[in-house]
């Protein structure tokens, strides 16, 4: 557990600019969010070695100190980031890699008890919401209130409601391709003279 919050502590370090030192570290740890990472740490390990009542408590503890719901079962990897865990949310299904990080008010849900699987290196914005059986991939960033209803694929940025693609690995994505834009223009002339018709016919 202890090498696990040392994992996160670095990456928050890192995250901050800062190199990996002792004093580093210490500042971490009573930077915003590091109570709920740190309480979460401690859930887990009571969650998995047979300690579940304790595990209960702290999960209790975190929603009222920390001010983040994260559910006893989620699996997140080493290197969890919680800049901000106020209104954190997060299913007890979650499946995350490394190097999570996470704004306030951040939802991870489940639909019809199916919840999302998120790779490695995933930021995601203030107020975005991941809901249902998605998969998102690694080298992840996801805006500020997004909602992601759909798989997003590795490097990709992704924006608005519902979220879309708009960058992958830093390069921009279109959102039509030619060809699309050719079968639209075809389909719209198609329609066109067929709505006038029936305009006329009624």
């Amino acid at each position: 557990m202890f090498q696990t919050i040392l994992a996160d502590l670095r990456h928050k370090a890192e995250w901050y600019g800062l190199t990996s030192t002792r004093r580093s570290l210490v500042k971490m740890c009573v930077s915003d969010g590091s109570t709920a990472q740190i309480l979460y740490r401690a859930m887990r390990f009571c969650q998995t070695h047979g300690l579940k009542p304790v595990a209960l408590v702290l999960y209790r503890l975190n929603a009222a100190i920390g001010h983040a719901v994260i559910g006893r079962g989620a699996e997140i990897g080493p290197g969890l980031v919680i800049l901000h865990s106020l209104g954190i949310v997060i299913n007890t299904h979650v499946r995350a890699g490394n190097n999570l990080v996470l704004e306030h008010g951040v939802t991870i849900g489940a639909e019809k008890n199916l919840s999302p699987i998120l790779g490695d290196d995933v930021y995601i914005g203030a107020g975005a919401k991941i809901i249902g059986a998605v998969k998102i991939g690694s080298n992840v960033k996801i805006g500020a209130n997004a909602v992601v209803t759909r798989d997003i694929p590795d490097g990709a940025t992704a924006v608005g409601i519902p979220a879309r693609v708009v960058r992958i690995y830093g390069h921009p994505v279109e959102p039509f391709s030619a060809s699309d834009r050719s079968l639209r223009q075809q389909l719209k002339r198609t329609i066109r003279p067929l709505c006038r018709h029936k305009a006329h016919t009624l």
